[in-house]
């Protein structure tokens, strides 16, 4: 089984900076992609950025395009969310996912971060 488990949320001014990490244990970790998913309250989780395992290509959010960079640390299993110019509706839990296979369901999922951007 996998575990994923996210880390280095916090609270930040309005174009402050944080990284979050998530870092997968477990069984051998190869996933097609990992992704990063945030929650506000009241709103539906959404995507936010995606890289393919092994190509390291990414894929932002409109809304993040730009501010945001995801990138992969094959060898340590772990994933990174470079948040700059962060803004109060940035606020959000977010989370780190897997799947295995392409268009496939994430089926792992991390416990989540808190992420809180203040005007």
């Amino acid at each position: 089984q996998v575990q994923l488990v996210e880390s280095g949320g916090g609270s930040v001014q309005a174009g402050g900076a944080l990284r979050l990490s998530c870092a997968a244990s477990g069984r051998t970790f190869s996933p097609y992609a990992v992704g990063w998913f945030r929650q506000a309250p009241g709103k539906e989780r959404a995507l936010v950025a995606r890289i393919t395992w092994n190509t390291g290509r990414a894929d932002y959010a409109d809304s993040v395009k730009g501010r945001f960079t995801i990138s992969r640390d094959n060898a340590r299993n772990t994933v990174y969310l470079q948040m700059n110019s962060l803004k109060p509706q940035d606020t959000a839990i977010y989370y780190c996912a897997a799947t295995a296979i392409a268009g496939g369901q994430y089926a792992y999922w991390g416990q989540g971060t808190q992420v809180t951007v203040s005007s």
